[in-house]
Order: structure tokens, then sequence, then C-alpha cells
């Protein structure tokens, strides 16, 4: 590996870094800098903006909604002056459900479009949601969940989709999982990408 690619790939993994330690910290101003203008983000509740993300997140947390991210591994295919970036992640949200103080946990991977416009930057989020669960912080609480409302959403999200469901957002029922059709097309937008194609 040359030196020029380590040095993209380095800047790379920083910017996904800096995704989650900003957005959680709510720095929005050097949040911005991970991003192209044109940025976009996918989520289980917002699909929008950059600047619209950074808007209706500040608004959330005001409203007392709490998400935090947690990272791991990241590995990152790299042609020219395109990349996409799969980053191993946690997305941790507090809230009450049906009065119930609960965390949800979700696992899955960031998968990320990055382009080199003069500097490397965002061009789109989209998370891949491979398992979650939800646990009442008091063990002895009693939580009976809503059946038909759990069933509405992908394995991968449905706790995190039903948490957010109950506090008032409107979740997205078709994000990718660790398999089947919507993470293959993913994949599929991927290569495409990385070949010069446009989102």
């Amino acid at each position: 590996m040359d030196a020029t690619t380590l040095l993209d790939r380095l800047t790379i993994r920083q910017l996904v870094e800096d995704w989650a330690v900003l957005r959680d910290a709510r720095l929005w101003d050097r949040f911005r800098e991970v991003w192209h203008d044109d940025g976009r983000m996918m989520a289980t509740w917002f699909q929008g903006t950059r600047d619209e993300f950074i808007k209706v997140s500040e608004e959330g947390y005001q409203k007392g909604v709490r998400i935090l991210h947690f990272l791991g591994g990241t590995t990152v295919d790299l042609l020219g002056i395109r990349a996409i970036a799969q980053t191993k992640m946690t997305i941790s949200q507090r809230a009450r459900v049906d009065g119930v103080l609960c965390d949800v946990v979700c696992t899955g991977r960031f998968y990320d479009f990055f382009e080199k416009r003069g500097r490397w930057g965002l061009v789109l989020r989209q998370p891949i949601y491979e398992k979650d669960r939800l646990d009442p912080l008091d063990p002895a609480a009693k939580l009976a969940l809503d059946a038909d409302l759990l069933a509405r959403f992908p394995e991968g999200y449905r706790h995190l989709a039903y948490l957010q469901t109950r506090i008032g957002y409107t979740v997205k029922p078709d994000m990718p999982g660790l398999d089947g059709p919507e993470v293959e097309k993913l994949y599929e937008r991927g290569t495409k990408w990385l070949e010069g194609g446009k989102l």
C-alpha cells in the first residue's frame, strides 16, 4: 500500500470516528465538516440532508431524546476519488416505553459513501441494522410489548423501531439488515458508486 492510499484510508477512518463523537457531543459546526454540502443521512427515524439531520437531532435532544453511537472496526474499499467504508457500530437509545424506562441497543454497520472533492467528505450514510434488543432499566419492571407493532419492523431493528414509534417518530420499515434484498441492493449501489455511478 503506497503512502497516498494509506493517508486516504486513515482520513476516511478519522471522518467515521469524527461523525460519532461530534454528533453525540452535539458539536454541530465541526460535525458539518465530516460531510460534503450535499450529504444525506439515512436512519430509521429520519432520511434527509446533513443540515436537516443536524436540525432534527438538536430538536430531539432538547425534547429529551438520547441516542448514542459506538464504533468498532472499519474496512474501506477505495477506487480513485471514491470510497465505501463499512464500520461496525452500535446505536443505543434510552426512553420510556409504555411508562417503563428502557434501553435499546442495535448492532450493525455504517455503510458510507465517500468522495474526494479537494478533500474527503461523506456523501451518504446508510446504516445496516443487524440485531437489537430492548431491556428495562429496572429488571423487575413489567413490560408487555405490542406483538403486532413489533412485527411491523424487520428483525434487525424491530425493538429500536418499537421504542422510536412509541415516542412519536415515524420509522422507515425497509432498512437494510444482515441479509435480504435491501442489503443486496445497497451493495450494488456501493459497487456502482466506486465505478463512478450516480447515487
